[in-house]
């Protein structure tokens, strides 16, 4: 998630977070960006393809949650976790995003599974409310970072749910 956090750092402090035209993107130094990931030149020419389609369609972040979703996911290189992080966090709309911690602590408390099985198990009781919905995420990452990322799983909480 550092990586992540840092690419993040990188694209805002070069002024890249800002509506542009995706043309004026240059492969070269956004891969530079990227440098401090995993497949960073993949992650750069997608990223590169994705802005190109939010500039063309200005008005995307409008469609309905479901629509939306799954233009995203139509996407080269946007998958479930990035698709429902845009409709929350971008079109700030309702959906709840799976991400690997969430995925995680579900298998810690008994549901292992695809995204849509871990949104099914925890039956988030905020529908429609977005801002607990991003609230109940970043505890999420919060928590994942501070136990799951740091392998501390004999003092998580969640492990009374687990048959060791």
């Amino acid at each position: 998630m550092e990586n992540v956090e840092k690419a993040i750092r990188n694209l805002k402090d070069s002024g890249l977070m800002e509506k542009s035209p995706s043309q004026e993107l240059k492969l070269k130094p956004l891969r530079g960006l990227f440098r401090c990931t995993g497949f960073f030149r993949q992650k750069a020419k997608r990223l590169k393809a994705v802005s190109a389609f939010f500039y063309e369609n200005p008005d995307i972040l409008d469609k309905p949650v479901g629509e939306l979703r799954e233009t995203l996911l139509s996407l080269n290189g946007v998958g479930e976790e990035t698709a429902d992080s845009i409709v929350l966090y971008a079109a700030d709309k309702p959906k709840f995003v799976i991400d690997a911690y969430t995925k995680r602590m579900c298998g810690c408390m008994g549901s292992r599974g695809n995204t849509g099985r871990c949104s099914r198990f925890l039956r988030v009781p905020c529908p429609g409310n977005v801002p607990l919905y991003k609230e109940f995420h970043a505890l999420i990452v919060e928590y994942g970072k501070q136990y799951c990322g740091k392998k501390r799983c004999l003092e998580c909480v969640l492990v009374e749910n687990v048959k060791m």
